[in-house]
């Protein structure tokens, strides 16, 4: 199965159904089931911005299944869009590169560590065990 590793808070809002686009500097042709693994870093500033929310954020962890629904080339319009939509996971930042639009989202308990890595990647675990 695909796999993806994000930083934390991105991870865990992902997983918690508040972050529904990833952003990422190049585009995916993939389009399906994903699991989203928290890696072990963690961007501290951005955690503080997400202190009200009183989220675990756990670390070298899958934490979600989602599915990858589209891959977007991000320009003005789809900025303001997202902003709008959900300026608690986004703030007011314009971000270039591509938006991975994500649904089906849902949070999953798997209590093996794993050591996450770059880009896309495969791991083989069956959807049975999630």
């Amino acid at each position: 199965m695909k796999v993806l590793t994000l930083k934390q808070p991105w991870a865990t809002l992902i997983s918690e159904g508040i972050k529904e686009y990833e952003f990422r500097s190049w585009k995916t042709n993939y389009r399906g089931k994903i699991l989203i693994h928290a890696g072990c870093g963690i961007e501290k500033e951005e955690l503080k911005r997400f202190d009200s929310l009183k989220l675990d954020y756990p670390s070298k962890k899958i934490i979600a299944i989602a599915e990858i629904e589209d891959c977007l080339e991000l320009n003005d319009e789809l900025n303001k869009k997202i902003i709008s939509q959900n300026n608690i996971a986004y703030g007011n930042k314009y971000r270039n590169g591509y938006a991975w639009k994500l649904k089906n989202i849902k949070k999953i308990k798997y209590d093996k560590e794993i050591k996450g890595k770059l880009g896309l990647w495969n791991i083989d675990i069956n959807e049975n065990e999630l």
